[in-house]
């Protein structure tokens, strides 16, 4: 099995929809997904990835299926000290540092912040969301591992955001999310492609095979926008920091 996790196009956040960009940036989504063999559609329910879904499944003919647990993962902590609200992709290196056990897979859901927080409960939504829609193609979530009950071929894609995407990778690769989502990052319109691999029978795990591309964009000579991105030098006070 294939999964395609697809990052909604460069966000207007305030009309929760796509820029001007983020319509030319679809449009170059679609010539991609066109050559596709999707067995099922997948969405958020924000605006921004329901447009940009849009763009392909009108261009093929196809409908897709809105799930709530998809949705973007703005569940925020509060940081000692200061009682700032962050997300779990916005921390900064010094308290990462400070909280070691933000890079566990065992630990990192017991720092006592994240522990206080609704992050358990939000990740666990989403891991029940993805586990049901594997389980609805023939793979059953096992421990650390998927049973291969079906083993297929299907494409299954999800039009989500760059958050969700984190946190659906963390639980099929068993990482932490904070992890993850601290050093990786995926422009907008990117696709990040999964597999299944069945090396003893009836066991499957998931390898990335690529993360985060925009060949579309480039293909296009469109340049992938910044958004998900904090500034590359600190003297550079027009990216974010």
């Amino acid at each position: 099995m294939r999964l395609l996790l697809i990052r909604h196009g460069d966000p207007d956040y305030e009309r929760d929809s796509v820029t001007p960009k983020g319509e030319r940036e679809i449009a170059f989504l679609a010539d991609k997904m066109e050559s596709e063999a999707v067995s099922a559609f997948y969405l958020s329910p924000k605006g921004r990835a329901q447009r940009t879904a849009a763009a392909t499944l009108g261009r093929l003919g196809r409908t897709g299926v809105t799930c709530g647990w998809l949705k973007e993962f703005t569940t925020p902590v509060r940081l000692p000290g200061t009682g700032e609200e962050h997300l779990i992709w916005d921390f900064m290196p010094s308290v990462m540092e400070r909280y070691p056990d933000l890079y566990s897979a065992e630990r990192w859901q017991s720092v006592q912040f994240i522990a206080e927080s609704g992050v358990p409960e939000a990740y666990a939504e989403v891991c029940r969301g993805i586990d049901g829609i594997l389980e609805e193609h023939g793979y059953r979530r096992k421990e650390s591992y998927y049973e291969a009950v079906s083993p297929n071929r299907k494409t299954l894609a999800f039009f989500c955001h760059f958050g969700a995407t984190g946190i659906i990778l963390s639980h099929l690769f068993n990482m932490s999310p904070v992890a993850l989502l601290q050093h990786f990052c995926a422009a907008p319109t990117s696709v990040t492609t999964v597999y299944t691999e069945e090396r003893e029978q009836g066991i499957a795990s998931f390898r990335c095979a690529s993360y985060g591309d925009v060949s579309h964009l480039y293909a296009a000579k469109e340049p992938p926008a910044f958004s998900g991105r904090f500034c590359e030098t600190y003297d550079n006070f027009e990216e974010r920091h």
